[in-house]
Formats: C-alpha cells, structure tokens, sequence
C-alpha cells in the first residue's frame, strides 16, 4: 500500500483465530491497569474479541474487516481506540462514504499478504456505513467491558437509533419483475455452438440463480451447501442450512428448484435425486467434483450481471422502452449476488407470501427486518391515489371552462 510497507500492511491484519498478531503496531492504551484480556496492543485487543465469532467464519471476517478499517485509520491518525472521541466519529463515517486517498485505500480483491492488497473495493454507501458503524459499536463496548477501554463513543451519539438502525428503509436493490423475466430468459438461451465446457459453464449459471431466487440463500451458504443438505420429510422435500450466528433452519424446497436440482445433476451425471449420504458440494468448479469459495461464486455471479447488462444494453427487440432498458442496464451493472437475496424475498411478498412466513425463509430474527421487503402496499397506494387529480378544465357541456 502507498504510505503503508508490505510488513505494515500484514502487521496491521487482524488474525484469524488462534493465530497471533505478527507484531504490536499499536500500543497499549495509557492509564489502564485494570483490563479483564492480556492483550499488548488494539490490535490484540480487538483480536480477542473477533475470536468469541471463530464459530462463524463469514461473521469473523466481515468483522474483521471493519475493526481493520478502523484500526488503520487511526494508526494514519497516530492515535490508539482509548483516544477515539464522539466528534471524531463524524469524521470516520466520511472517511467510509469517501476514502481518501483513494489510491491508499481502494482496490480490487487481493491477497491479504499482497502488496496491492487494499481495505476497501470501493466507498461504502449509506446503509453499508450504518452496518459499520452498528459492528464497531458492538466491538467498542466489548472493550469497555473488558476493561481496555474507558469510554465508548458511540453511546454518545445523540441521533444514534436513526443514524444506525437500517430496518427503517424499505429495500430497493432487488431487480424488478420484467427485468429479473428478461434475465432469466437471457440465461436461458444457449450459444449457437457450445462446447462441453460452455455447456457445463451455462447450465451451472441457470442452476446458481435459480437456486438462489427461489430459497433466497446468503452467498456463504449457497458456496457451503452440500447436496444432501436436500431431504425428504413426509413426501416434502426441504433445503436445511446453517446460517448466521450458527443457526440451522429448514426451508421449503420448491417443484421448480427440485427441477433444477434434477437437470443440474444430469448435467453432473449422478442420479436424479440427491441422498443422505451425499455429503458432497452443491456447487462445483469445473472439473465437476470440487467446491467453489464463496469470494469465487460473487466473482461469477458479478461477471454474469456484468454480461447480462452487455447484452441488454444491445437488445433493442425487447417491449422495453428505452428509457426503461436504459435504467435496466444500470440495473444490472449495480447488482451483487446480495441483490439476488433481495429479490427472492421482495417476489415471494409480491406473490403473497405471508409475512410470518418469508420471515422463516428469510431466517431474519425480527419481523421488522423481513417488512422492509414489502412493496406491495406501495403499488396499491399508488393505485389509489390515481382516483385524486385536479378538476377537469371543460364545463359539463363540453365547452372551455372559463
């Protein structure tokens, strides 16, 4: 990194699990005798508390890297966590929305031991500074109850509940019905000539978004899954997984993913339905036997939104308007695999999914999270106030009202 040397860039990364920090690059706080962890450092600090989630590795690393991103602000800042104060949290929240310099700070995924490694893809949007902002006040008071902070800023923050609580904004990125028809169509076409390979690549895609429309799964779990995660109970057959905060949940599997189960495994020459005993990967690298990450399924499903939106910004057969294509493309070069998540959950509550139970699908431990997903009342909203306009401006004769 520029301003920081490679050594820094490997001291300053935070360990996994039973791993130790290389060396102290922040030292201990001043005036604190009293503190309930042996730790030398912030860093070592903050390391003892990212261990209580080594049961949750997506959890460690997504906490990981924000504890990281504030620890190496305030390295640049000369200043240990004991000297963070509540004016100075207004600066960090900018310094999410616009890191700057962005050549120090931004860059695409590279190893953690790279030199090109950076702590950011890109600045954070206003929601994914409110998640920041919500795990770092977890890991401050923490500290503080461990005796190596004084003090936790964050309690000071006036308009803290709105400031931070997401739950209050309706979703917005999911892809809209006609575009999400049109997508899965485009998926759906085949090349005119197709090697064995372009064969497995498409029919792999058409599985992947299927899988992930219809159950509405996080990107860790889908890149987890097992086939025999797929059982039968009573006739019915349900999709089990282990999701955040180590919790397994059971989710009705549909006719159509049980289809696209079927033709995935024809495609990967095993019998038509999974069994017990088939502790295998779900989704597989090409050689058709071995996993895939989940950092390597968000680069596929990125790169199809990315050709999709290509393609589409070059179809100009479809009953778009191109005001409307135009948006779509935007669309579609703005999704993440999250987006697909989004959009399972916001189609199953526009088909009439009861809240109670997309909450269940959607494995959220608050009803208010899963009502973010509704839109349906703003469509009928909408209908409604269609019937309010202003008076006509002809008389009941049909004549120019004066």
């Amino acid at each position: 990194m520029e301003g920081h040397s490679r050594d820094n860039d490997t001291d300053t990364a935070l360990a996994a699990p039973g791993q130790a920090v290389e060396r102290q690059i922040t030292g201990p706080p001043s005036a604190l005798e009293q503190a309930h962890i042996i730790a030398g450092s912030d860093a070592e600090a903050v390391a003892q508390w990212l261990a209580e989630y080594r049961q949750s590795p997506r959890t460690f690393r997504h906490y990981r890297k924000e504890s990281e991103r504030l620890l190496l602000w305030l390295e640049k800042r000369g200043q240990h966590l004991n000297e963070l104060r509540r004016d100075e949290l207004d600066a960090f929240e900018a310094f999410l929305a616009d890191p700057q310099p962005r050549q120090h700070w931004i860059g695409p995924p590279r190893p953690r031991h790279s030199p090109e490694w950076r702590p950011f893809r890109q600045p954070l949007s206003a929601a994914s500074r409110r998640q920041s902002l919500v795990i770092l006040q977890g890991m401050m008071s923490w500290l503080v109850e461990a005796g190596w902070l004084t003090h936790n800023p964050f309690r000071l923050m006036r308009n803290k509940r709105q400031r931070m609580d997401n739950r209050h904004e309706r979703v917005e990125r999911y892809l809209e019905r006609p575009l999400w028809q049109w997508f899965w169509g485009y998926l759906d076409t085949p090349e005119v000539e197709q090697s064995r390979r372009q064969h497995y690549e498409r029919a792999r895609l058409r599985f992947i978004f299927a899988f992930a429309y219809l159950l509405g799964p996080r990107i860790s779990e889908m890149a987890a899954a097992r086939m025999n995660d797929f059982m039968q109970r009573e006739g019915q057959w349900w999709w089990q997984v282990t999701g955040k905060g180590g919790r397994t949940s059971r989710i009705p599997v549909t006719p159509a993913l049980m289809d696209a189960l079927i033709e995935w495994r024809k495609v990967l020459k095993l019998s038509e339905l999974p069994q017990p005993e088939e502790a295998t990967p779900l989704i597989r690298a090409l050689d058709g036997q071995r996993g895939i990450t989940d950092n390597q399924l968000y680069r596929l499903i990125r790169a199809t939104f990315s050709r999709a939106a290509e393609a589409l910004a070059g179809d100009h057969a479809t009953s778009f308007s191109e005001t409307e294509r135009s948006r779509m493309v935007v669309q579609l070069r703005q999704a993440t695999p999250h987006w697909l998540r989004h959009t399972a959950i916001t189609h199953q509550a526009q088909q009439g999914v009861e809240l109670r139970y997309l909450a269940s699908t959607a494995r959220h431990a608050r009803l208010e999270t899963t009502a973010r997903y509704l839109h349906e009342e703003d469509r009928e909203w909408h209908a409604q106030m269609q019937r309010h306009t202003l008076p006509s401006i002809t008389d009941d004769e049909g004549n120019d009202a004066l």
